[in-house]
């Protein structure tokens, strides 16, 4: 029976730092910083050497016959929780997006602060990444940005409850109306990128909402404060990529 237990123990610690190392420790600051994201794992090695990187500054997009953007909605329930590097909602089914004849269904949503993603060289205080995925796995990342402005009724529901302490889940009493959280044009900027954190895989497709939305000087210092850094990454090379609006 003892032999058991040591085998196990034994099983576990192997077990436990292999998924370290599957799973390296990354930050926005210090030795582990985005300048240094591609030399913390092989996994990660695109941080440094891809050439579709995200985020980009978004300047002389070409004018194109895109189509509408069609989202659809479903109110459900959602849990918030504080993953030390953002505060992310997940979100139940129902909630999706057509693009490419492909339809595209929302994972989670979470936020940087300051933005990510520029628009003619201006950079938002606050951003929002609404993450789709299709049934292959292939990723589109709707972006939206929030300007200083009026309190946001819909982020006002999550703030009440947003969580201080890393890894806390709490499910939201009063889940967010994305719908009502997005602007009411859908007008959008379109091109090829990544994730914008490790292991910042390409081929995602980023759609970046051209109208902000407000949110209150009090509502963008909680969401920092909850975080207690900066989660935003520098602007990447475009490398010849086309933006299309």
């Amino acid at each position: 029976m003892k032999g058991k237990v040591i085998f196990a123990v034994l099983l576990f610690i192997n077990f436990s730092g292999f998924a370290t190392e599957r799973s390296p420790h990354w930050s926005y600051s210090g030795s582990e910083d985005p300048a240094h994201w591609g030399r913390l794992s092989p996994d990660f090695s695109l941080c440094e050497t891809g050439k579709n990187q995200s985020p980009v500054n978004i300047q002389g997009a070409l004018k194109s016959n895109q189509g509408k953007l069609e989202l659809a909605f479903q109110q459900g329930k959602q849990q918030i929780v504080n993953n030390g590097h953002t505060i992310q909602v997940s979100v139940g089914d129902g909630n999706t997006l057509h693009l490419d004849n492909d339809t595209f269904a929302l994972q989670q949503f979470h936020f940087h602060a300051p933005g990510e993603n520029e628009i003619d060289g201006k950079q938002f205080p606050l951003e929002a990444h609404f993450v789709y995925k299709d049934k292959s796995g292939a990723l589109a990342v709707l972006a939206l940005m929030f300007q200083q402005g009026k309190s946001n009724p819909q982020l006002a529901k999550a703030w009440q409850q947003i969580p201080t302490a890393v890894d806390q889940i709490v499910a939201l009493n009063e889940p967010l109306d994305i719908k009502a959280l997005l602007p009411k044009q859908y007008n959008f900027y379109r091109f090829s990128g990544s994730l914008t954190t490790p292991p910042c895989s390409e081929g995602v497709r980023w759609i970046v909402l051209q109208q902000p939305v407000s949110a209150s000087t009090e509502q963008i210092n909680q969401f920092r404060s909850a975080i207690h850094h900066a989660n935003n990454r520098p602007i990447q090379p475009l490398n010849g990529r086309i933006v299309i609006n």
